[in-house]
């Protein structure tokens, strides 16, 4: 099964069998890499990566797994290109897609990665956009897969919290896609967009996959894994921050709701950043405002054993590598 030349923009691009295949590659990588005998596949190669959001594990990702490849890579933000300025995204995609091998783009609106895509002679990848997070599925999956030992059918997760957009959305799809054991566990007003559960529903069909939509904290029961995210993004109103914490307080993932599991050997994942102390300006702004020193998920899970968090930021770059050395090579 070959991927050379395709685009990466949502997980319901693939089937079941492509989706195993790249975390398939994820593993062969990574074991390649800690032993030593990785083999640059990509020399070379130049990829243009398109930051409109600000960027730590995507961005230290790409650049890392490209250089690993032996590719070079050249960084733009809206400072540094014309895109949506005084350029369309169809303008710059035909640019660029004529100067380089791949184009990685993260920013706001789906639209405009699928722009760059249809413009474009040459894979383009999702970095994030507010509707998918594809790269991040793709690790969490794999990170579940290394640190339970379980065959993919036998995986239960729960995501908990706001789950309307892009890790929410995309940790459904690529559970649904390995036949996993998926939960979303949210207030109903924050759960999946009707039309991905319906698109979710349609993958499961055909891989067995159990899906969960639930506000019931019960939900997480069974499960071996708890995943969150940010709750609230700054730069919102205050009205939705006071909205969002009002909703989601009680979906915090701390001691009890991991016990709530009743899985001993439960772990806890979080895409990142999370707000767990007041060690940053949002933290200390939430603190400030809401007198809140924690919020998705408390300091005593984030620090715990139970917490993997840093092997899923360092499975980004090898599951990104994945991505390039598949469409690429």
């Amino acid at each position: 099964m070959s991927l050379r030349g395709r685009h990466f923009l949502r997980e319901l691009d693939f089937t079941p069998a492509e989706w195993q295949e790249l975390l398939d590659l994820t593993a062969e990588l990574k074991t390649a890499r800690k032993a030593g005998t990785e083999v640059p596949r990509l020399t070379g190669a130049n990829l243009a990566l398109i930051f409109e959001k600000t960027s730590t594990r995507t961005r230290s990702a790409f650049e890392v797994a490209a250089h690993h490849q032996g590719a070079h890579v050249t960084q733009m933000d809206g400072n540094s290109s014309q895109m949506g300025h005084k350029e369309s995204p169809a303008d710059t995609a035909r640019v660029l897609s004529r100067l380089y091998d791949g184009i990685e783009y993260r920013g706001a609106k789906q639209s405009t990665v699928e722009t760059l895509a249809k413009y474009s002679s040459v894979p383009v990848w999702n970095g994030l956009t507010d509707e998918w997070h594809p790269t991040q599925s793709l690790c969490d999956m794999f990170t579940m897969r290394e640190s339970s030992g379980k065959a993919d059918h036998d995986i239960s997760f729960a995501y908990v919290g706001d789950a309307r957009f892009n890790v929410g959305c995309s940790l459904l799809i690529g559970g649904a896609l390995l036949g996993m054991d998926v939960r979303m566990v949210a207030p109903v007003k924050l759960l999946p967009p009707p039309e991905v559960v319906k698109a979710a529903q349609a993958v499961a069909e055909t891989t067995g996959a159990r899906l969960t939509f639930t506000e019931d904290l019960d939900g997480v029961k069974g499960c071996d894994f708890l995943h969150t995210d940010i709750w609230v993004s700054m730069g919102e109103a205050e009205s939705v921050w006071t909205e969002r914490i009002l909703l989601l307080k009680d979906y915090q993932v701390n001691r009890a709701l991991m016990e709530r599991t009743g899985v001993d050997e439960v772990k806890f994942m979080h895409c990142l950043p999370a707000y767990h102390n007041r060690d940053t300006s949002v933290g200390e702004a939430v603190f400030s405002r809401f007198g809140l020193p924690e919020l998705e998920v408390t300091e005593e899970v984030f620090e715990s054993d139970a917490s993997i968090v840093f092997d899923q930021a360092e499975n980004r770059m090898h599951s990104i590598k994945a991505i390039l050395v598949a469409t690429l090579s």
